[in-house]
Parts: structure tokens; C-alpha cells; sequence
């Protein structure tokens, strides 16, 4: 104790003499800016208040960063000895931080800044100003900026003004979508908005050349009881500029596409680096014209023909639509071949004259209306560059407790067209390792290995000529896996086969059928020992040898990859069914065995069970690297008809690296039932419940940094005392003592391309422990558990 009071004590003087020293190398009159307040208006109504963080983007100058509430970059920084350049000292500069020093002319731009954002919201009459306060503390200044809202003006009317006027009508029809409203506050960002939307929506009906630029406002502020009175003008496009310097204006043309040319085997480097079309290439290139479409290549064809024309969604004589252009570019990325596309447009100077013919019926009778209009053509370039073709990849897993050791590796090789149909091979070698510091020699080890093979085709795979084209990136997936685990008290081999289709919709959903999902457990040595040193005979029944055959699907929603940076949520859901299509044919064409109460395929008991899963994961962004994420997690299993009990592979369980981070892998549960001192950690359930909490932090460069919170357990959900304790059955009154409760902190390694990640999680609540004793309050390291992974764990 007294030698952790020292400790905290030299810890008190550093800090306070790193506080003191940065001051020394402030020149005289100078003030380092130590903080940045911002007041709100807080007479504004909440629902109209602009908040701290939206004023403080336009401040032009911030404080330096801290740690422990001091400055310590900035002390740093100074220490570094600016008479020598070796590296001890360019590293002092670059991880530190020079001073920054208070500028009255900074904050006086920062205070007009905060004035012309309160105007682009509306708030004309606003106002700021800012206070410097050099006193309370020597060579420091505080800045403190101070804004009033005051009540914003409204839009009273909003008018059109078409200078084109062939697009009166087409924007007019479209007003019901208007972000525009009568009565809404003057906002800059929604009349922006309003502009992009607009654009968006020509373009979709082919107006390639249309942009934001064609769209003006004219605002009447001048009316004396804030209101705004708005004008919309639709300018002409801009054709080019006359001898005499003229800007000459035409109208918007509608475009439709000429020849389209695709390349798939582009390489950057061979060709000129200002080449971003085909059009004038001095090279001796094959063309091969398929179904309408050019594909330009030189030597062999890297795809087949019929894989380029299914990926690419223009066609000659379409009209031009920006959804069409994405989706080509998603179907191009999703056949994993390529690793860039790049979609030119070119004008032609001919003009294709376009009849429109429609029914009238008016005074004088029926009659045909006959509308003849010019429209643009665009010819279109398809620039592909090939990714590598082979690849290989080393994932590693690791978990550590007091008395328990696991490693885990998957070597990796992938052929990414080994048909040259964008097919992609996949075989991975996975080797395991557990040790557990147990008194039998003989139970301290187990061994995994095992081989998994996968190919994926960039379309479904079923007979005929299916068309499918109103999903996005369809994928078929042909899986085979076996896997050999010698375990202290079984030796068993996992045999699996199955088809899965992939697709997705249009924004953040994706899907996932099995309807072949094969699995075979073929149990070859269960120890005695095991079995008589446990009571649960419904786990003993999930060791035994069965066969799996069924169908499986799954869904999952994620807006990370359209919101990088920001707030993002995941939903996860699984469903799978087993044994219902083997059950009814074997109720109709055979009867059971004599001696046995379940019927056998090929001599193996097949299972019978339904288990879902359900999980909701949420990221909130408080800073530019710094998150709060969370996640719930719930799933359920149950078997029937010819099984007594789950495969042991589909039960659920707690601990390891994306779980329970105080515990392993298997180490937490079922309920309260007392923690069974086990050689090898066997416990698993049927019903788990699962929360957890993360916050995310940086610390230095790639170095990141989280403290967690993890909250869960599982159960078994139907008491059976033949076969488990009471203690193990989930019961909704008191299922709440039964919870593990862990924190824990993690440092993560952010190398781009992956996250290596450690955490160190504690216990604070094990239910496994007797009554009394649950609440730990003592620490110690069998109480821990250390956990390696890769990649976030929700």
C-alpha cells in the first residue's frame, strides 16, 4: 500500500510539472489558447437551437489535445532539440504538438464565421460575439463565443422561373416531392438539398448534362416582418461561348446511349494515364461485339462474353439514367474480379430526332398529337482493371484465462476466375490448439484441423434460363467442409455440403437461402469419464453421431458502407430448420427399427430442430474517432420429432472473443449452475440473452483504444430434471440473477486492411459461482480472461 501511495504521488508531481512547463517557452505578450467555449442561444426554442457542434466546425482555431487534463504533446514537442535531427528528436515533433498561441484576428474571423452560419439557417437577425479571458490562469487565455439566434425568417410563397422551357412541365409534375414548404425556416442546406434532388431526378430521366449549376435562387428578404419570398429559376445549359465572348445558352437535351464499349483487362500503367476513353487509342486491340455490346481486349478474353453483357445493365438506344450507371457499377464490383471501373460518357455530335405520338380527345373529336423532339447521344467507355487473380490470407484467434490457452489459424487461397466466368475459388486449412492446466496429462490437450472449399458463381445456379435481373449481385455458393476434432473426452469429424443463393436490394439489405444445408457428425470416441462425470443427459445426447439435412436463410441489414465515418446499424437474423423433408418421407415409406424409438438415413439418426437468432448492433459517433457501439443478441433452438436434444454444434454459447470477453470460449452457464470444475469447458444451452456495450477511442496513430461492458448468459428454456439441473432452466422472474456481468479494456491495431484487436475483460458477476460468493469484489487473474481477434466484435 505504501508503495502504491509513491507511485501516485510522483504521478501528481509529473502531471502538475508538465502542466507548468509548457508556459515557460511562451514569449512575452503571447498566450496559449487553452480553451474554446461556445454558448448557445438559450432562449431559442430547442427544436430550433443549432447545437455546439454544428458552430464548432467554423472555428478557425482549437485548443491543442490533452491527456490526463494536461499538455502533454505539447510538452513533448518542446523538449525536442530543434539543433539536432536524429530520430529521437523527430519523433518528439512529430508525436507532439507545437503550441498554439491565441490570435485576436483568428477569432474575429471565427466570430464572423458563426454570424454567416446563423445566416445560411435563417437567423438574419442573428449576432455574436466573443470574450478573452488572459487572467485566471498565467499565459493561458480562455475564448469564450457567445451567439443569439433570434427568431428565424419563414418562406412565405416560392415561385419558378423557367428558362428552359421545355422543362417547365417535367419539374412541375414532380413539386409533390419538393423539400420546399411554405412556412419552413430560410435554410441554405435545404435549399441545397432541394437543388440536388432536383438534378437527380432530370438526370434519371436523361439529362446527362444537367447540374446544380442549372438551378439559381432568388431570395426577397426585404419584406419587414421576416419573411422570404423564394424564386426557383431553371436555367438553360450552357452550349459554349461565341467569337466574342458570349456565353451561348440552348436548352437541356435528353440523352440516350450510343455504343457502349466495354474493357475488361484495363491496365493503367500500359496505357496513357490521361486515358479515360477508348476513343483515338493507337492500339492493336480485338473487338467483339455481343448482344450490343463492344468488348475491347487485347490477346485472350479474360471473361466470357455472357458474364460481361449479364454485368453490364446499358444498352444502345436506352435512354441515359444514372440508376442504371450504378448498378453497373455494383453488378461490375460484385463479380470480385475487378478492382476498379470507371464509366466515361462521350458526346456525339448527332442528334436523333424522337416521335411521340398521343391520343387527344377534345371538342373537335378524337385525334392523334404528334410531338417530334431532338435528343443527345452519349457514347459510353467501360474502363475495367483486373484485381489480382491469386491471393492468399493468415487470420488468427486467440483467448486466454488463468487455466485455459486457445489458439486458432486459418491459412487461405483464393482464385478469383478460375472458369473465366468471374468464379471464385475459395480453400482455407484451419488448425486449432487448446491447452487446459489440468492434473490427468491426458486431458490438457485439444486438436482441430480442417479443410473448407467454397466456389462462387455471379449468379444463381438453377435450371433454365432464369432472369433475375431485378435483384442486385446474385451470387450461388457450393460449400464443402470437413473438419477432425480430438478433444480431451470425444474424437469426432464434421462433414458438411450445401448450395446457398446471395443477393441484395438496392440499399443497405442483403439476403441469404440454403435451400441444400447437409451436415454430418460422426462421433468415433466418447470417453466414459465424460459422461459419468456430468449430469446433463441432454448434452450427453447432442455428442452422438447424427445426420443434418435441412434449409437455412438469413438477412442483414448495414448502413456502414453508405455512412463511412458516421452513425451505422447492423440487424442480423437466422433461421434454420432441419430433419422436416427426411421426417415425412420416412413417416411414409419405412417404419422405425425394432428397439428403437427414431427412424435412421443410411443408418445415421438424422436431427430435428429449429433455431433463430436475432442480433442489433448500433454505432453513435461522438467525435472523429471516437464511438460509442453497442449490441443486444438473443437466440433460441429447440428440437423435436426424431431428436432429443440440439447437435452439439447448434447449441448456444458464452465467452471468447465477440461474447462474454471475461470468460473463454464455453465457459459461462447454463444459468446458476454451479461451475462444474470441469478439465474442458463443455457449457451450452439451448436459449441465450446477450448484451453488450463498447466505447471506442483513439490513442496514438493506428493505436486505438475501448473499455467494454458485457452482460448475458444461456439457459436451457424447458425444465427437465431427468437430464439438467433446475438452475440451468431460463425462468422470467429471476433470469436477471443469472446473468454474467464482465468490464475490460482492449487495444486495437488499425492496419487498414484489418483490426487486430485485444481485450482484456474482467468479471464482475459469475453466476457459476455458490450464492454470496457471485459479486466479485476481490481481484484475481483467474477472474480474467484474455481475448485476441480480428476485426470489431459487433
Amino acid at each position: 500500500m505504501r508503495r502504491l501511495c509513491v507511485v501516485l504521488l510522483w504521478l501528481v508531481v509529473l502531471v502538475f510539472g508538465t502542466a507548468c512547463s509548457v508556459t515557460r517557452y511562451i514569449p512575452d505578450g503571447e498566450y496559449l489558447l487553452h480553451k474554446v467555449r461556445i454558448e448557445t442561444d438559450r432562449e431559442a426554442p430547442k427544436g430550433e437551437r443549432i447545437a455546439k457542434d454544428e458552430f464548432a466546425k467554423y472555428i478557425r482555431q482549437t485548443p491543442n489535445k490533452r491527456i490526463l487534463g494536461t499538455n502533454f504533446y505539447v510538452w513533448l514537442y518542446e523538449q525536442a532539440d530543434t539543433a539536432k535531427h536524429n530520430g529521437w528528436n523527430r519523433w518528439k515533433r512529430r508525436v507532439g504538438q507545437e503550441a498554439v498561441l491565441f490570435d485576436e484576428n483568428y477569432t474575429e474571423r471565427s466570430r464572423q464565421n458563426l454570424k454567416v452560419f446563423m445566416d445560411s439557417r435563417g437567423f438574419f437577425r442573428s449576432s455574436s460575439s466573443f470574450e478573452v479571458d488572459t487572467t485566471s490562469r498565467p499565459k493561458r487565455a480562455k475564448v469564450t463565443y457567445r451567439v443569439a439566434q433570434r427568431e428565424p425568417y419563414l418562406i412565405r410563397s416560392i415561385g419558378y422561373e423557367f428558362r428552359d422551357k421545355q422543362l417547365e412541365s417535367v419539374i412541375l409534375a414532380d413539386t409533390v416531392r419538393t423539400l420546399l414548404k411554405r412556412g419552413d425556416r430560410f435554410d441554405i442546406t435545404v435549399l441545397d438539398a432541394e437543388r440536388e434532388r432536383v438534378t437527380i431526378y432530370l438526370k434519371e430521366l436523361g439529362y446527362y448534362n444537367f447540374t446544380v449549376g442549372n438551378i439559381e435562387y432568388i431570395a426577397d428578404t426585404l419584406s419587414s416582418n421576416r419573411t422570404v419570398d423564394l424564386k426557383l429559376v431553371v436555367k438553360q445549359h450552357l452550349a459554349g461561348y461565341n467569337e466574342r465572348g458570349e456565353a451561348e445558352m440552348e436548352d437541356n437535351l435528353v440523352y440516350q446511349l450510343g455504343e457502349v464499349h466495354i474493357m475488361p483487362d484495363y491496365d493503367p500503367t500500359v496505357l496513357p494515364n490521361t486515358t479515360t476513353t477508348l476513343e483515338g487509342l493507337d492500339l492493336q486491340l480485338d473487338t467483339l461485339n455481343y448482344r450490343g455490346l463492344n468488348i475491347v481486349y487485347d490477346g485472350r478474353l479474360p471473361l466470357r462474353r455472357k458474364v460481361l453483357r449479364r454485368a453490364v445493365s446499358l444498352n444502345e438506344g436506352s435512354r441515359y439514367s444514372t440508376s442504371e450507371v450504378e448498378r453497373t457499377y455494383a453488378d461490375l464490383t460484385s463479380l470480385g474480379y475487378f478492382r476498379s471501373a470507371k464509366i466515361t460518357f462521350r458526346e456525339e455530335p448527332k442528334r436523333v430526332e424522337v416521335v411521340d405520338t398521343t391520343r387527344v380527345v377534345d371538342f373537335e373529336g378524337e385525334h392523334i398529337s404528334v410531338n417530334r423532339s431532338k435528343e443527345g447521344v452519349l457514347a459510353c467507355d467501360i474502363l475495367c482493371s483486373p484485381t489480382l487473380k491469386q491471393s492468399f490470407k493468415l487470420e488468427l484467434e486467440g483467448s486466454t484465462t488463468s487455466s485455459f490457452y486457445g489458439l486458432k489459424a486459418t491459412v487461405g487461397y483464393q482464385n478469383r476466375n478460375i472458369f473465366r466466368g468471374a468464379e471464385a475459388l475459395d480453400i482455407s486449412f484451419t488448425g486449432g490448439y487448446e491447452f487446459m492446466k489440468a492434473k490427468d496429462a491426458k486431458m490438457r490437450r485439444a486438436t482441430e484441423m480442417g479443410v473448407t472449399a467454397g466456389l462462387t458463381f455471379p449468379r444463381f445456379l438453377l435450371p433454365g434460363d432464369c432472369d433475375f435481373r431485378q435483384l442486385v449481385q446474385p451470387k450461388s455458393v457450393l460449400e464443402l467442409a470437413i473438419n477432425f476434432q480430438d478433444r480431451p473426452y470425444y474424437r469426432r469429424t464434421l462433414t458438411s455440403a450445401g448450395l446457398s443463393y446471395q443477393w441484395s436490394n438496392r440499399r443497405y439489405s442483403s439476403f441469404t437461402l440454403r435451400p441444400i444445408d447437409i451436415n454430418v457428425i460422426d462421433v468415433s470416441r466418447l470417453d466414459p469419464t465424460f459422461l459419468s462425470s456430468t449430469q446433463n443427459q441432454y448434452l450427453i445426447n447432442s455428442y452422438k453421431t447424427q445426420l443434418m439435412a435441412g434449409l437455412s436463410f438469413s438477412y442483414a441489414y448495414n448502413n456502414q458502407l453508405r455512412n463511412l465515418g458516421g452513425n451505422a446499424t447492423v440487424v442480423r437474423f437466422n433461421f434454420e430448420s432441419s430433419g422436416n423433408l427426411i421426417d415425412l418421407v420416412e413417416h411414409a415409406f419405412s417404419d422405425k427399427r425394432a428397439g428403437r424409438d427414431y427412424y435412421t438415413l443410411f443408418g445415421i439418426r438424422y436431427s430435428q430442430y429449429v433455431r433463430a437468432d436475432v442480433s442489433l448492433s448500433r454505432k453513435l459517433v461522438l467525435g472523429e474517432k471516437t464511438a460509442i457501439a453497442g449490441r443486444i443478441y438473443g437466440g433460441l433452438a429447440k428440437a423435436y420429432g426424431n431428436s432429443d436434444a440440439v447437435p452439439f454444434d447448434r447449441l448456444f454459447y458464452a465467452g471468447g472473443s465477440n461474447s462474454m470477453r471475461g470468460w473463454g470460449p464455453r465457459m459461462l452457464g447454463p444459468g446458476s449452475v454451479p461451475d462444474p470444475d470441469s478439465d474442458f469447458p463443455t457449457q451450452l444451452g439451448d436459449m441465450k440473452l446477450e448484451a453488450n456495450l463498447e466505447f471506442r477511442f483513439p490513442i496514438w496513430g493506428i493505436v486505438h483504444g475501448a473499455t467494454f461492458l458485457d452482460l448475458g448468459n444461456i439457459w436451457y428454456m424447458k425444465s427437465n430434471p431427468d437430464e439438467y439441473a433446475e438452475e440451468a432452466v431460463f425462468h422470467f422472474d429471476n433470469f436477471y440473477k443469472q446473468l454474467g456481468f464482465n468490464t475490460g479494456l482492449g487495444i486495437r491495431l488499425d492496419i487498414k486492411f484489418a483490426v487486430l484487436r485485444l481485450d482484456w475483460g474482467v468479471q464482475l458477476h459469475n453466476p457459476n459461482r455458490p450464492a454470496g460468493e457471485r459479486w466479485i469484489s476481490n481481484f484475481r487473474w483467474k477472474n480474467t480472461a484474455l481475448n485476441f481477434g480480428v476485426g470489431y466484435p459487433f
